[in-house]
């Protein structure tokens, strides 16, 4: 079994930055992907971002290109996302997520993921 905790959501201006971490815990195979979604009020979870184990290969949707990094530290068995230039369209509840495998495949793709984690709220005012 593996838990995933997220930290680091909160309040925040428009133009502002937030850094989002989440833990992995438990049984960690090998190969893993790691990503990050969100979900806006009354909107479907969508795809934010997302990382190879080696940390070489990394995507995100495109409206947060150039403003969202997502890092890992698999020593620690960590994944990150730096929020810069937030706008207020970026408020939603973010949730971390494992898949099995080193591949990037679908990774854009929710149902890909194997383990989700209980999600953190951001709210950027404007």
């Amino acid at each position: 079994q593996v838990q995933l905790v997220e930290s680091g959501g909160g309040l925040v201006q428009a133009g502002g930055s937030l850094r989002l971490s989440c833990s992995a815990s438990g049984r960690i195979f090998t190969s893993v992907t790691m990503g990050w979604f969100r979900r806006a009020p009354g909107k479907e979870r969508e795809f934010v971002a997302a990382i190879t184990r080696s940390g070489g290969n990394t995507d995100y949707t495109d409206s947060v290109k150039g403003r969202f990094t997502i890092s890992r530290d698999n020593a620690k068995n960590t994944v990150s996302l730096q929020m810069n230039s937030l706008k207020p369209e970026d408020t939603a509840v973010y949730y971390c997520a494992l898949r099995f495998g080193s591949g990037d495949t679908n990774w854009y793709l929710s149902s890909t993921y194997h383990y989700w984690g209980q999600g953190t709220q951001v709210t950027v005012s404007s």
